[in-house]
């Protein structure tokens, strides 16, 4: 699955536990709340142009084409299995999946469970027309009833095209797994997102690796990059990827504006929670390249990209 030479993704638990357990942490969460704009449904149906707002961590939802997507929805309050343990929300989504306006497909970008939240699918089930899923994940998405013709499973390298979207599954560095015993039983990936209008790309989750190059030259350039850019560190660094990691590969993917995401929303890593968000606008203005930093909430026009501001120095 994972083209990189000598790839490993496993960690040695005995001592990463040591880690949680002595480890002094600063700032992971935040001690005051996190500026969320409201949005409504009236809002989302009186968009004009291709649109995409940050719902939470990876969570966006995107106007394509006049049609109206999410992006690995996670509304659930933990990223986790159970209701009561695991990491919990800084903050509540814009919008609640009960005031969402018709939703015309879902993209999947693997089964992790702060990308793929069993309570939204569920709600989502018989209320989207399209489910766009890497190979495997459709299982758990039969399983949560959702009808088996709305699921278009991909490959990497196979597109699907819905209503004048072009939808293709590209390679990551990662892998997946929902519990003990079902590791890599289905694939991950990112997407290239084409519509007459915009060329987008989402990362999912991934280590850096060549196949943002590879990605580039066949797909490139792009209007907006949404890259992974947060919950990073040295004892997982081959599945998720530092800052400098992620501006690189916007570089090589020959992006225009980059939106950094996985960050923001949870708790799934040792550096403070605003970390990530610092150290990319800081080498980002250093390359002269242009980050997105919206609040949660904020509607980016891809016709007319405003300019964003720090938000969470404030907090």
């Amino acid at each position: 699955m994972n083209t990189a030479e000598g790839f490993d993704s496993s960690t040695a638990m005995l001592p990463l536990l040591l880690r949680y357990a002595i480890e002094k942490r600063i700032d992971a969460s935040p001690v005051t709340s996190i500026p969320v704009m409201s949005v409504t449904k009236a809002q989302l149906n009186n968009l004009t142009s291709d649109t995409l707002i940050r719902l939470g961590h990876s969570s966006l939802f995107m106007q394509i084409n006049g049609q109206k997507w999410l992006i690995d929805p996670v509304f659930s309050d933990r990223a986790s299995p159970f209701n009561f343990i695991g990491p919990k929300r800084f903050h509540q989504p814009p919008i609640t999946l009960a005031d969402l306006p018709d939703i015309d497909g879902v993209m999947i970008s693997h089964d992790h469970y702060d990308h793929l939240d069993e309570a939204s699918i569920k709600f989502l089930a018989q209320k989207t027309k399209h489910f766009v899923v890497p190979l495997g994940v459709e299982v758990h998405l039969k399983k949560w009833h959702v009808p088996s013709q709305a699921i278009h499973t991909l490959d990497w390298w196979q597109s699907v095209n819905l209503d004048g979207i072009t939808l293709t599954a590209t390679p990551t560095q990662h892998f997946s797994g929902r519990g003990l015993f079902d590791k890599n039983d289905t694939l991950w990936a990112s997407y290239v997102i084409k519509s007459p209008e915009s060329t987008l790309f989402f990362s999912g989750d991934s280590g850096y690796f060549d196949g943002f190059k590879a990605i580039g030259e066949r797909y490139g350039p792009f209007d907006v990059t949404m890259i992974e850019t947060g919950a990073y560190d040295k004892d997982w660094a081959n599945i998720h990827m530092t800052p400098e990691q992620s501006l690189q590969a916007h570089i090589d993917l020959k992006g225009n504006k980059m939106m950094p995401i996985h960050n923001g929303t949870f708790d799934l890593a040792f550096h403070a929670w605003y970390e990530p968000l610092n150290r990319i606008s800081d080498i980002a203005k250093q390359a002269q390249v242009s980050v997105l930093t919206p609040m949660m909430g904020q509607a980016i026009s891809l016709k007319n990209i405003p300019d964003t501001q720090a938000w969470w120095n404030n907090i």
